[in-house]
């Protein structure tokens, strides 16, 4: 826990020193960022918590592109906005997917340990012990199948089941993604239109800029009059 703390503070503090002069350049956008920064600290401490080692690095990736987008909103570069937009449209993609998953949509199956953590370990969300409500019970004793290194316990009681905690984050995600979409295609557009509108008036021609003019080389002769 205290590593997933030092790691979300060291995120944080990134996102928030790129992020400077867009928030006081963009005071209606505030709120927005906010949510956005809150949303995936929030998701990348409790997947860490749980060992889910698949939306960690998905997780981790995700917050780069936002400190690249908010790099080129800030420095006005449309390349990045551009990029991060991309990366929006995978980002809904993945969120998708987890909400089949843990719905178990298909042939899909939330007690599947390949996809989550990789076949590495048998862990499970968070929220699966620790959600609302929620009574862990050792059950003693375990069972013969069972490995000597996990405890077999029994969940009962929970307000919520953990399938439904991790499909309202990922549909949150999803609805952020699109909001940030939207908001990276207008950036894209002001900028574009800016930089057109530059071109247009010839840029530093507008302030009276003039090249340097050439000298004749003709020699003025005298000319002189009869009377």
């Amino acid at each position: 826990p205290i590593l997933c703390v030092f790691i979300a503070f060291k995120c944080n503090k990134v996102i928030f020193t790129f992020s400077l002069g867009w928030r006081n350049s963009h005071t209606n956008e505030r709120l927005l960022f906010a949510g956005w920064k809150i949303s995936i600290l929030e998701r990348q401490i409790f997947d860490f918590l749980g060992y889910q080692w698949a939306p960690i690095l998905t997780n981790f990736v995700h917050i780069i592109a936002v400190i690249l987008g908010l790099f080129g909103t800030v420095q006005f570069r449309p390349r990045y906005v551009t990029g991060y937009a991309v990366w929006l449209v995978i980002w809904v993609t993945w969120n998708v997917f987890i909400i089949c998953f843990y719905l178990e949509v298909g042939d899909l199956s939330k007690d599947t340990d390949l996809i989550m953590t990789f076949n590495i370990s048998m862990h499970r969300s968070w929220w699966m012990e620790n959600g609302p409500g929620c009574r862990v019970t050792p059950v003693t004793p375990p069972p013969s199948w069972a490995p000597e290194d996990h405890r077999y316990i029994s969940i009962s009681g929970c307000l919520l089941e953990y399938q439904y905690v991790e499909v309202s984050q990922s549909a949150l995600q999803v609805i952020l993604a699109l909001a940030g979409f939207i908001y990276a295609c207008y950036v894209v557009k002001l900028i574009s239109e800016e930089e057109d509108s530059f071109d247009f008036i010839g840029g530093f021609d507008s302030y009276g800029y003039q090249g340097p003019q050439k000298t004749s080389h003709l020699q003025l002769q005298p000319m002189y009059m009869s009377k």
